[in-house]
């Protein structure tokens, strides 16, 4: 065996990872020339927790696992990875924004196919051989992230969503060998592409796709219930359409096209259930009413029961069982959030005080890889949040914070002087200037230019535009006014300040280009929506008043957590929208209504509709010739008015089997879909918007402001910096800095306001605490079920981990119930656990 002598050591680095805390040990790599021996070092910490201390090592990969928990408790992600240093390398590159990006781009290029195929978009048809090898490039793609999920993923093949994806190309591919043997043999103008309908399975079955696969798996926890409803739902409607048959088909009843009322019972049982919409009423009334007025009590009874009480009934029973399935949801996630975060702390924490703690040295290790983008100054003061006590280290209940912690967004920001002030300080800080400055910064400016919009308002409604060039004058003025006092800096972050750049600039550009140019037609439209543009600016004056700020701000607050549903309608919308174009396109195309020479484009080009309600309302351009048309028919049919009609104009010129397309989509979409979107609206709405009135802070926002780093605590060395806030229309709370010696070492531990120094002038650095990082889903759904973050479900998670031969294992106990729902919400079956 060689000397020891014999060996030459070399350290070796984590891409990226350099220690200024002196905890963590890189490892090293030692070469032996005689005997060509390799020998490496992890220079792991102690496996056994009761023997390390504050200055025992931390090795790199050890470091990189904790903070591989933590950003998945950040980002909600519970995918149970390999513990190995090559499958975390591959886990973080998985995660990589760039390859995320790329994901997302190759599911909206393979979903924006469908505009390209036939039936594509006019003029944007391509041939079959281009489309074929667009998708083959996503599909690689696709193939690409699976296998990459593949190379470090527990259990990989016993998670559903995999197995869905990979199906999901097989088809594909199929459907695309199918078709290009159908093009050889030159069949390929009657061939159906059906995968096309497979595509958004993509958007759900990716990781990236939790928000949706979660909506999707609580949509299906929730249909058994509302099948039973229904199923009594349409039972009740067949026996009023029993009754209705036995009532009227003996009384030579018509229709004023001449139809034959109520006398088949099909026809019978689909006149009533669309009346339950409301899309046939009163038309389907009018016969029998007219015949005898006591015949009305039996539609008034109908639309009773069906209508009044059985929708309130599928409403109530929708929005009571999603809610629960989604509270059973978020409980599980925050435990597997706690989860997540009790494997870090196992990791990091050392023996001090007869305690297990995480010390400042090893936190401050950990955000370098959590928060790189962070500065030494913020990681401080995320410390000095979670160091409750002082007593520079934290237990596991402070640790669990840190997901809190991070989901408040605190922006760091330095005192800029503007440019008058750096290049020209006398004028900007003379007496006349400070007056000019004093009045821009004063409410009453505020308020004339808000007058002066409401008056722009009104005058562009009754089409007086003879003083534009004096609103614009004026406008703009305002722009540079604020400019001038606030500088470029402070003033571009409010977003209707670059609004009003935007709205105004664009309107003076246009006016002076129509000036130069005025027989450019396409100006006028140009023009036309700069102008719309502006009476939006109405919006922000509105916002300005507390009344109606609340419910606005509420509204714009919810849309980033709606987008998710928003994603599940229009995954419907899309498959409904190429099932229809296989069906439908080209039966019926617009040709106009009037002075059509050709008689075969009369009646919509189809003779079948000749004479047809359809064709009499001038509903020719709702057809499913292209994707964008498709969309726009199912968005008039969830809106329920006359979709009978558009229901029955594909009827004529197909069959009556065609009614199974546009009823299954009303049930699903309307009934089920936007029943289920209109409950979380409702919630979130409720929710936020009481929130929103007394002023709610997050737990990590009460302790920042008992530090004293809350909205004016302390007035700031610049003044004219903080009447910004106060003129530029925001709330939010504006804090002042700490010393960065105070935040570093945590010499800070003073117990009311008044003992905070405000050193922010000092430093020249502030931070805002930030409403917006308030604003996503999974926030939103905590404050839901706040009520459940302390309950015994939570607090039954438990956490161990025991190292075994290789592998670091986690074991997860949990309170008997609770066991199922974790492991079926956690993206893992039940024996990775």
């Amino acid at each position: 065996m060689a000397s020891v002598s014999a060996f030459t050591t070399t350290a070796i680095s984590s891409d990226g990872l350099t220690d200024e805390s002196g905890i963590v040990k890189p490892r090293t790599v030692s070469f032996c020339r005689e005997s060509n021996e390799v020998i490496i070092s992890l220079n792991n910490q102690p496996p056994d927790a009761t023997v390390r201390r504050d200055n025992t090592f931390l090795g790199e990969l050890e470091l990189r696992l904790a903070a591989t928990y933590v950003l998945d408790a950040v980002s909600g992600r519970s995918v149970q990875f390999y513990t190995t240093d090559k499958a975390i390398r591959f886990y973080t590159l998985y995660h990589h924004p760039i390859l995320k990006w790329m994901l997302s781009f190759f599911v909206v290029l393979n979903l924006a196919l469908v505009l390209f195929e036939r039936p594509a978009v006019p003029n944007l048809e391509l041939p079959y051989w281009a489309t074929m090898v667009i998708e083959v490039s996503c599909i690689g793609f696709f193939l690409f992230r699976f296998i990459h999920g593949w190379s470090f993923t527990l259990n990989f093949w016993r998670d559903e969503k995999n197995i869905i994806v990979l199906v999901t190309i097989i088809l594909i591919c199929i459907d695309m060998l199918s078709f290009l043997v159908q093009a050889v043999f030159g069949v390929a103008v009657n061939a159906v592409r059906w995968s096309r309908a497979f595509r958004p399975l993509f958007i759900v079955n990716f990781a990236e796709g939790r928000q949706i696969r979660r909506a999707f798996r609580n949509i299906r926890r929730t249909l058994p219930n509302i099948i039973n409803v229904l199923v009594l739902f349409f039972i009740t409607i067949a026996i009023f359409a029993v009754m209705a048959t036995k009532i009227f088909e003996d009384r030579n009843l018509y229709y004023r096209d001449g139809t034959a009322y109520f006398n088949r019972y099909f026809e019978v049982y689909f006149d009533l259930f669309v009346l339950v919409t409301t899309s046939n009423s009163p038309d389907v009334i009018m016969p029998a009413y007219d015949h005898s007025k006591w015949f009305a009590l039996f539609f008034v009874i109908y639309v009773i029961v069906c209508l009044f009480v059985f929708m309130s009934i599928i409403l109530a029973v929708i929005f009571n069982n999603y809610k629960k399935n989604l509270q059973n949801e978020v409980t599980v996630s925050m435990a597997t959030k706690k989860l997540k975060l009790g494997l870090a702390f196992e990791i990091l924490k050392v023996k001090k005080e007869e305690k297990f703690v995480v010390t400042q040295k090893r936190w401050s290790a950990l955000m370098r890889l959590v928060a790189p983008k962070r500065s030494q100054t913020q990681i401080a003061l995320l410390w000095q949040v979670l160091d409750t006590d002082g007593d520079h280290m934290i237990g596991k209940e402070d640790f669990f914070h840190v997901v809190d912690l991070l989901t408040v967004q605190v922006t760091e920001f330095h005192d800029r002087q503007t440019l008058m002030d750096k290049y020209c300080p006398a004028l900007y800080d003379s007496a006349v200037s400070k007056i000019l400055k004093d009045a821009v910064m004063h409410r009453y400016f505020r308020y004339g230019f808000d007058l002066l919009i409401v008056l722009n308002t009104l005058l562009i409604s009754f089409g007086f535009d003879t003083l534009e060039i004096l609103f614009l004058t004026l406008f703009t003025l305002e722009i540079l006014l604020k400019l001038y006092s606030f500088g470029w800096h402070l003033f571009a972050s409010r977003f209707w300040n670059m609004f009003d750049v935007l709205v105004i600039g664009g309107a003076i550009v246009g006016m002076i280009i129509d000036a130069c140019f005025e027989h450019l037609a396409s100006l006028s439209t140009l023009l036309d929506v700069l102008l719309v543009l502006r009476v939006l600016r109405l919006t922000k004056t509105l916002m300005n008043y507390e009344r109606f700020h609340v419910i606005l701000s509420t509204m714009v607050s919810i849309i980033p957590s709606i987008i998710t549903y928003g994603g599940v309608i229009f995954v419907f919308y899309y498959m409904y929208a190429v099932i229809g174009m296989e069906l439908f396109s080209g039966l019926i195309r617009f040709h106009g209504y009037d002075d059509v020479a050709d008689p075969s484009k009369l009646f919509c080009g189809n003779a079948k509709l000749e004479g047809s309600e359809f064709y009499r309302l001038r509903y020719c351009s709702n057809n499913f010739n292209d994707f964008p048309s498709a969309l726009v028919v199912l968005f008039e049919l969830a809106v329920v008015n006359q979709w009978h009609i558009i229901s029955e104009g594909h009827v004529l010129v197909t069959t009556k089997a065609a009614r199974l397309f546009f009823v299954s989509f009303h049930i699903v979409c309307v009934i089920i879909i936007l029943n289920i979107f209109t409950a979380f609206v409702l919630e979130a709405f409720i929710i936020e918007y009481s929130f929103s009135r007394s002023h709610y802070e997050t737990a990590i926002e009460k302790k920042i402001f008992e530090m004293g780093l809350g909205f004016k605590q302390l007035p700031s060395t610049k003044e004219d910096k903080q009447e910004l806030v106060d003129n530029m229309e925001e709330n939010e709370q504006e804090t002042p800095g700490k010393a960065l010696k105070e935040l570093l070492t945590g010499g800070y531990r003073g117990g009311s306001e008044e003992s905070i120094p405000d050193l922010s002038g000092e430093l020249g650095v502030k931070f805002h605490v930030s409403k917006s990082g308030r604003h996503n889903m999974e926030l939103i759904l905590q404050r839901m079920f706040s009520s459940v973050q302390d309950s015994e479900n939570l607090s039954a998670v438990i956490y161990k981990e025991k190292a075994e031969e290789s592998d670091d294992a986690a074991v997860v106990e949990v309170s008997e119930g609770l066991a199922a729902q974790v492991l079926d919400q956690m993206d893992l079956p039940e024996s990775a656990v």
